[in-house]
């Protein structure tokens, strides 16, 4: 869009103030708008590249990047610039995307690309929900052919109330971290993580920011309104009906029997051979025709439309599903842990045809990734890597970095999991999880999420309880339909709705819904998670059979940390002068050893017994000299008037010619040599910080009755 006039709307949102902008920068777009929220603002920008011939498939491009400038911070690294995208940067564009996308007709599969631009950070205000809005108003003023005007909030529970766009300090005390985009009438997107709350709670924050987001949609419509962006008319070109008869007598008997084969592979190949049958035919039929290609095409799209409709009648009519389950079967289950002898943990998941190996890992402290973003560099001491081969769908392809859709599955199955993860202060690991997805037929992110639980409790890891995530589905037409539980790939592919919920016994710790349609009411919603409670209390059962509660004993092959606590002042000692203290006790007993400003020391090492020297050492590094106690120490330097003996390390005291027997003596060196270990009593201790020590008092000590002894 092209158009001088600039449009200006602001209007409350929760505790913040939203200025929608449009017409004064990026003037050469489709259209633009920026959009400032207290102090944070993105620039969202669309194009749509109408004058080439559409594609095959909808390729529309999302793509939030931020500025570091906008944070007043200068990239690190060695190029001084922004490099590949960050992993919030990923998850932020799908976040865009995925409500967008079903506002497009089907078939109308021209180029669209939206970007979103962080211009400016308020550390308080998080940059998802302004690109998510200007996004979304950028499309509306655009006059593409989008059915709805979308709107995006953010919502958190506080005390037992919903706070309509928390800023970061409440997230962090918050029992909920949601986001919900939706247009007027229906919800078409959640993504969150929570603590462990009842369904209830989940759904009423759904409709909350529903209703909330309402006061966005009409700005976003007064705008498109006031610079007179319609929506333009476009619809695909019709397909003849007798081409559509056709093809139904030449495929639909042979769909419906394919689809009755439970098998995936076997079922793909039966398809792909009704389709190559169909082909063949149209080729023949149509061959020499002046639009033999549009006839092919349109062959294709009835084709596709018959499939699914095969699929979603069979569900509607109260049949057996693809696989044979009713509505509510979750697919067979089998569990086995420990199955990679030298990983920390492992397990092995499979539901049905979709299968996952998942592997903990324990590191220490300086294991955490470190994550240098926009509002400041933080470490993250749990990561669940996400990887999906292409074998597992029995394809080839290319394997590489992790693409968008394992960096989103990766962290959903770590939203849903965090929320039983123990307190870092009580188990000093940094956990790293790794999901290998094996075999796929739906639902690999929710076997994710229950191999992860699982493999986390063979390596030791004291979590609170199992989590075990379930895949919804839905079939609609008109005012019928039907939820499924544990949906297979076709099932997601040609359903209605994505809807995956993670939990315990307790609650749910993560939802994630997409919906493709308008008219998903409350009540259906409601029914879906009733549907997935009974599902995951289902899985929950099998899991505890398998694995009840976290190891008792680490694997041999995972490090052990012990702690300590010292004084502040005493930090300089432990590390020494230049570091030589610190190495020497590192290198001597083959740990790792890390100290806080607070003096925690956190000494790590896959031997225990080498963790247990180490910190004896330190405690005798740290250690006070105490009047009256009796120590073990070596005999360092002789004198004519005594011998200097080490009672701890940087201790040593003054034993004198008459202190070191009971008898006189003439010559120190007739009882002691350098390097002697002897044991010695603590007489005094001077304001100069000297040590008086004496050898025959121990002796004394040790002749009467109530002798003890303060060995360090």
């Amino acid at each position: 869009m092209n158009n001088p006039t600039v449009i200006k709307k602001s209007f409350r949102y929760g505790n913040h103030t939203v200025t929608l902008e449009t017409g004064r920068i990026a003037r050469q777009a489709t259209a633009a708008v920026l959009v400032t929220m207290d102090d944070t603002v993105v620039l969202n920008t669309v194009v749509c590249e109408e004058s080439g011939s559409p594609k095959d498939f909808f390729p529309l491009t999302v793509n939030y990047q931020e500025r570091t400038y906008a944070a007043g911070r200068v990239p690190g690294g060695y190029f001084k610039r922004e490099g590949k995208p960050s992993e919030k940067e990923t998850l932020t564009s799908r976040l865009i995307d995925r409500p967008l996308r079903p506002l497009f007709p089907k078939g109308f599969n021209f180029e669209v690309q939206v970007i979103a631009t962080v211009m400016s950070l308020n550390p308080e205000v998080d940059s998802d929900i302004p690109a998510m809005l200007g996004a979304a108003a950028a499309v509306a003023l655009s006059g593409m052919p989008v059915t709805s005007h979308l709107a995006a909030a953010r919502v958190g529970y506080i005390d037992g109330n919903y706070v309509l766009n928390p800023t970061r300090s409440q997230r962090q005390i918050s029992q909920l971290d949601m986001v919900v985009a939706g247009t007027e009438n229906a919800v078409l997107m959640v993504e969150s993580e929570a603590k462990e709350l009842p369904e209830a709670v989940m759904l009423g924050a759904v409709m909350f920011a529903h209703r909330e987001m309402q006061a966005a949609i009409r700005v976003i419509r007064e705008m498109a309104d006031e610079a007179g962006a319609i929506p333009g008319e476009w619809a695909p070109p019709g397909i003849a009906d007798d081409l559509q008869t056709r093809v139904a007598e030449l495929c639909k008997s042979d769909l419906e029997k394919a689809y009755q084969i439970k098998d995936k592979i076997e079922r793909q190949e039966a398809v792909s051979e009704v389709r190559d049958r169909l082909v063949e035919a149209m080729k023949t039929e149509n061959a020499g025709k002046p639009d033999e290609a549009q006839l092919a095409a349109d062959a294709q799209y009835t084709f596709n439309k018959i499939e699914r409709n095969v699929v979603r009648d069979r569900i509607l009519q109260n049949m057996p599903r693809i696989d044979g389950r009713d509505t509510k079967t979750v697919r067979p289950i089998s569990i086995e842990t420990g199955i990679l002898p030298r990983v920390h943990g492992s397990a092995l998941f499979t539901r049905g045809e979709t299968q996952a190996i998942v592997a903990a890992t324990l590191g220490t402290e300086r294991d955490a990734q470190t994550i240098d973003a926009l509002d400041g560099e933080r470490k993250d001491a749990f990561m669940l890597h996400y990887n999906f081969p292409p074998y597992s769908v029995g394809e080839v392809g290319m394997v590489g970095s992790p693409k968008r859709r394992e960096i989103g599955h990766g962290n959903l199955a770590k939203r849903g999991v965090v929320a039983v993860l123990p307190d870092q202060k009580d188990f000093n690991y940094v956990l790293r999880v790794v999901s290998e997805i094996t075999e796929s037929n739906g639902s690999s992110s929710m076997a994710s999420i229950c191999g992860t639980s699982l493999a986390l409790m063979d390596a030791g890891v004291p979590i609170k309880s199992h989590v075990a995530g379930v895949a919804m589905g839905l079939v609609k037409e008109g005012e019928q339909y039907a939820v499924l539980t544990d949906i297979l790939g076709d099932e997601d592919h040609l359903g209605d709705m994505d809807f995956k919920v993670a939990g315990t016994t307790n609650g749910v710790t993560a939802l994630q819904m997409d919906i493709k349609i308008d008219g998903i009411t409350e009540a259906i919603m409601q029914r879906a998670l009733e549907q997935a409670r009974e599902g995951r209390m289902h899985i929950l059962d099998i899991m505890n059979k398998a694995l009840l509660n976290p190891r008792q004993e680490m694997s041999a092959y995972a490090p052990r940390i012990l702690t300590l606590q010292i004084p502040t002042d005493k930090i300089r000692d432990v590390i020494g002068k230049g570091g030589v203290t610190i190495r020497a006790l590192t290198e001597e007993t083959g740990t790792v050893i890390d100290i806080t400003d607070e003096g925690i020391v956190k000494v790590a090492a896959a031997d225990l017994a080498a963790c247990e020297e180490a910190i004896r050492r330190i405690e005798s590094i740290t250690a006070d000299v105490i009047v009256g106690n009796i120590y073990e120490g070596k005999v360092t330097k002789l004198m004519d008037f005594g011998a200097l003996v080490n009672i701890l390390p940087g201790k040593q005291g003054l034993v004198h010619i008459s202190q070191i027997a009971n008898e006189r003596i003439a010559n120190v060196s007739d009882k002691l040599a350098e390097g002697q270990v002897v044991r010695v009593k603590v007489l005094e201790i001077d304001r100069q910080g000297r040590i008086r020590l004496s050898m025959k008092e121990v002796e004394a000590v040790a002749a009467s009755p109530a002798a003890s002894s303060n060995q360090e």
